[in-house]
């Protein structure tokens, strides 16, 4: 089973359009997949048509006392599953510090998956915390999305050097530049700029400013899924296939 978070310490920057649209991408394959919303706020959820609900919690969950598989929601897609969001998920790091081996309950949580899925996406919170520090103990490769901007690339810079400084074998880090407007002046120096080694992989897709993206929301579907002849589903298919060889 191979795990991957779509993350980035700064937020608004497409992680859950990008955990939306590999996941379809991979469940499209035939690859049974689970995608996990773990942020609070509960956008990945709400694309799948799926209340933001789970019983007993982020406490539930951390602690064992609701099974992680008995949280887990069909979608309309086959082979495509969910783990909503909750509110109390704002409290995860909470939940995580009283918890035994604190960094490493969420990977112990998706080992303890019955052996039905081949892939996990977690579309995480933007933050560093413990429940970073987690996320960082349980995938195999971070999906970092980066707007073209200066404070993009920082940001970037300080999750290359929280990643290094973990205790654990180090994940994958694939970077890549959404939200890109090629018109505008600063977007084409910072994608043209950026180093493309130095402890991450920069891919070579960049996901534009598109419309019909933003239009996920209002059709509660992945855009690979409702326009799949796009240019973005196409971008994103792209994109999946530099993931998957990452």
């Amino acid at each position: 089973m191979k795990v991957y978070a779509s993350y980035n310490i700064k937020g608004g920057v497409g992680k859950t359009s990008t955990a939306v649209n590999l996941a379809h991408l991979a469940s499209a394959e035939g690859r049974r997949t689970l995608l996990w919303d773990l942020d609070p706020q509960a956008a990945a959820t709400y694309m799948f048509k799926v209340k933001p609900r789970v019983k007993g919690g982020g406490h539930g969950l951390v602690t064992g006392k609701r099974p992680l598989e008995d949280a887990i929601r069909a979608t309309d897609f086959g082979d495509l599953d969910l783990l909503p969001a909750d509110f109390s998920y704002r409290n995860l790091d909470l939940e995580l510090d009283d918890a035994k081996k604190r960094t490493r309950r969420l990977d112990q949580l998706i080992g303890s998956l019955p052996g039905v899925y081949d892939v996990v996406f977690l579309d995480c919170p933007p933050s560093i915390s413990l429940m970073s520090e987690n996320v960082l103990h349980a995938a195999d490769t971070l999906v970092v999305p980066l707007v073209p901007a200066t404070l993009s690339v920082r940001t970037f810079e300080q999750l290359k050097s929280f990643v290094a400084d973990s205790d654990k074998p180090r994940p994958d880090l694939v970077a890549f530049f959404s939200m890109v407007d090629r018109r505008k002046r600063l977007h084409g120096q910072v994608v043209d700029s950026i180093a493309r080694d130095g402890g991450a992989r920069v891919a070579r897709t960049e996901i534009p400013a598109l419309s019909i993206i933003e239009q996920m929301a209002e059709r509660q579907a992945p855009v690979t899924a409702f326009a799949p002849r796009s240019r973005a589903a196409l971008l994103y298919q792209r994109l999946w296939a530099e993931v998957r060889a990452a």
